[in-house]
Order: structure tokens, then sequence, then C-alpha cells
């Protein structure tokens, strides 16, 4: 499923890249500040086919942009256990610690 998705994403991705290059940039830069048009969607209509194409390849961008991000949630809802916070309890025998102990044998001499 990851994988699946991965390469459905990849491939949006390069023709989003495209669709966007391949489109014409004649309006210029008075566009984009609402400049030399009339009506809504501009001199040129609703668009053809490339805006069509790109406004559906933008789509399935974001689609699975959210899924990646809902799945990288749902692997993080339950934190696991830390490791650190564990702590192993190994009880040695107290004939063991005597031994170990270095005053312990100072004071058996005393």
């Amino acid at each position: 499923m990851n994988t699946l998705l991965l390469t459905i994403h990849v491939l949006a991705c390069v023709s989003l890249v495209t669709l966007v290059l391949m489109q014409s940039g004649a309006q210029g830069m008075g566009v984009i500040f609402g400049g030399s048009s009339s009506s809504l969607f501009g001199s040129s209509g609703a668009g053809g086919l490339l805006t069509k194409l790109t406004v559906g390849v933008a789509v399935v961008f974001f689609v699975t942009s959210l899924t990646f991000t809902y799945m990288d949630a749902s692997k993080r809802a339950a934190p696991p256990e830390s490791v650190v916070l564990e702590e192993k309890k190994t009880e040695a025998p107290a004939a063991d610690q005597k031994t170990k102990q270095p005053g312990a044998a100072q004071e058996s001499a005393e």
C-alpha cells in the first residue's frame, strides 16, 4: 500500500511540474495582481485541457500528501514504551554483594 501510494505521489509530482511548464505564460506578471481581464476566468474562458489536467494532478498530489500525513500520524498514535525508563532488576545473592564491596574486607579485618 505504501509503495503504491509513493509511486502515485512521485508520478503526480513529475506530471504537475511538466504540466505547469507546458502552459504558456503569455499573460505576463500583471495577471497575478488582477490586471487585463474583465471576466472572472480571464479573456480565454474557463481554461483549456492543460489547465484542467493541472488541476486534476494537483488534487491527486494533495490527496496523496494528506494520506501520507494520516498514515504517519496513525503510526505515532501510541508511542512505544521507552527502553531507557525500564530498568532490569537483577538482584545478586547477599554473599556476592559482601565480597564485591571494597569496605567489607576492611571491616572484617579490624
